[in-house]
C-alpha cells in the first residue's frame, strides 16, 4: 500500500526555523515530483514548494521565496525536506506532503492538488511567541 508520511512539525518561535520531511513506503519518490502544501481551517490547501525529477526543477509560492528549500535526500528512494527558515506566524498550518507522477509541465501544474497521486496525513506547523 503507497503511503506518505510526514514528519517535524512542531512549535517554533518567530524567525525560527524547522525542517520537515516526507518518507514513502510502498512505492518510491525517486519517479515523482513532490509537492509540500498547507492548510489552515476555513482555506483552501495552498501549494508552497515543488521539487521535479530533475536538477535544478524547484518551484516556491512568492509567500515563502527566500526563506523556505526543498530538496530531496541522497540515496534511492531519499526523503524530500522542506527547510523552513525566518518563520512567521503566517506560517501556521498543517502542512502535506504529495507525490505526482506528472506527465505535463510541471511548472504550471505544481500549484493544483488535482496533480498529486498520493497524499501525507499532515504535520502541524505553529509558529507563535
Amino acid at each position: 500500500q503507497a503511503q506518505l508520511a510526514e514528519s517535524g512539525g512542531g512549535l517554533v518561535q518567530p524567525g525560527g526555523s524547522l525542517r520537515l520531511s516526507c518518507a514513502a513506503s510502498g512505492f518510491t519518490l525517486d519517479y515523482y515530483a513532490i509537492g509540500w502544501f498547507r492548510q489552515v481551517p476555513g482555506k483552501e490547501r495552498e501549494g508552497v514548494a515543488c521539487i521535479g525529477t530533475w536538477a535544478g526543477a524547484e518551484f516556491y509560492a512568492d509567500s515563502v521565496k527566500g526563506r523556505f528549500a526543498i530538496s530531496r535526500g541522497n540515496g534511492h528512494n531519499a526523503a524530500v525536506y522542506l527547510q523552513m527558515n525566518s518563520l512567521e506566524p503566517e506560517d501556521t498550518a498543517v502542512y502535506f506532503c504529495a507525490a505526482a507522477y506528472v506527465s505535463g509541465e510541471l511548472s504550471k501544474l505544481w500549484t493544483s492538488t488535482r496533480s498529486y497521486d498520493y497524499w501525507g496525513q499532515g504535520t502541524q506547523v505553529t509558529v507563535s511567541s
